[in-house]
C-alpha cells in the first residue's frame, strides 16, 4: 500500500496518480513530470508496449523522487475496462487521489465529408472515456473524503474552427461536463480543467480528411511541447487542498 509523503514543495503530499491516454503527447508527458514530482503514476493506455517504455524511461527520475510509473492496459471507451482500472489502483494502493482524463481524438474533417464512424469515435473516446472515468472514480473520491478530477480539454473548448465541428462539439461537452462535475460535488473534491492550444503530439495523425490535414500542417507550424501541459497539470496539483485551481489554457504565443 502506498503511504503519503510530504511533496518536496511541502504544499502536497505524495499522490497515486491515474493518466489515461499516457502512450503517446500529453498523457505521457503528464505521467513522466508526476513521476518527477515524486507521485505514483498508473498510466493507462491501449498501446501497453508505449507505456513499459514510458516506465523503463522514468525509472530514474522515479529512483530519485520515490515516484513511480505502472503501465496498464485501458480502452476508455469500455466502461467495465475504466471502471477495473481504478478499482485496481485502489486496491493496490489503498486509495486514489488524482484522475487525469487525458485520452481523446481529433480526426478533423468537414461536416460533409461525412466522415460518421470518425465522429462516433471522437464521441466514444472524447466524450463517453471522460464520463467512464469520471463515474468510476467519484465514488472512490467520496468515500475517502478528497480527491482531484482533472480534464484534458483544448482550446476547442472555447472556439469552434473550420474542419473542427464535431472535434469542437466534443471539447465543448468535455468542458461543461467538467465544470457541471465542480458545481455538483462536494467541497473536498477538487475539479480542473487544462486546455491546450496547438501542442506537438500524434493527434494531428489521426486526420485522414485531406484538406483538414493540409490545413493543420500550416496550423500546426508553431506548436508548443507536450511538457507545457504536463506542467500546468503539475501546478494544479501542488495547489494545498483549500485550493481548486479550475481553468488553465495552455498555447503558443503565435496562436490567436
Amino acid at each position: 500500500m502506498t503511504t503519503q509523503q510530504p511533496g518536496r514543495d511541502g504544499s502536497a503530499g505524495r499522490k497515486v496518480v491515474l493518466v489515461t491516454g499516457a502512450s503517446s503527447g500529453i498523457g505521457a508527458a503528464v505521467a513522466a513530470r508526476l513521476v518527477v514530482d515524486g507521485h505514483q503514476v498508473v498510466a493507462g493506455a491501449r498501446r501497453t508496449d508505449r507505456l513499459r517504455a514510458l516506465a523503463e524511461s522514468t525509472a530514474e527520475a522515479a529512483g530519485c523522487s520515490g515516484g513511480g510509473l505502472e503501465p496498464v492496459r485501458l480502452d476508455v471507451t469500455d466502461r467495465a475496462d475504466v471502471a477495473d482500472f481504478v478499482r485496481a489502483a485502489r486496491d493496490r494502493h489503498g486509495r486514489v487521489d488524482v484522475l487525469v482524463n487525458n485520452a481523446g481524438v481529433m480526426p478533423l474533417s468537414r461536416l460533409d465529408s461525412l466522415l460518421v464512424d470518425e465522429w462516433d469515435r471522437m464521441l466514444d473516446v472524447n466524450v463517453r472515456g471522460l464520463l467512464h472515468g469520471i463515474a468510476a472514480a467519484l465514488p472512490v473520491f467520496t468515500a475517502q473524503g478528497s480527491g482531484h478530477f482533472v480534464t484534458i480539454a483544448s482550446t476547442g473548448a472555447h472556439e469552434v474552427v473550420p474542419t473542427g465541428a464535431v472535434y469542437c462539439g466534443t471539447k465543448h461537452a468535455a468542458r461543461a461536463i467538467t465544470e457541471g462535475l465542480r458545481q455538483e460535488s462536494a467541497p473536498f473534491i477538487r475539479v480542473t480543467t487544462v486546455s491546450p492550444g496547438v501542442v506537438s503530439s500524434e493527434l494531428a495523425d489521426t486526420i485522414t480528411d485531406p484538406g483538414a490535414a493540409e490545413a493543420m500542417r500550416a496550423y500546426r507550424a508553431h506548436a508548443i511541447g507536450p511538457e507545457v501541459i504536463a506542467g500546468a497539470v503539475s501546478y494544479a496539483l501542488a495547489q494545498p487542498p483549500d485550493t481548486d485551481v479550475n481553468e488553465i489554457v495552455v498555447r503558443p504565443v503565435h496562436q490567436r
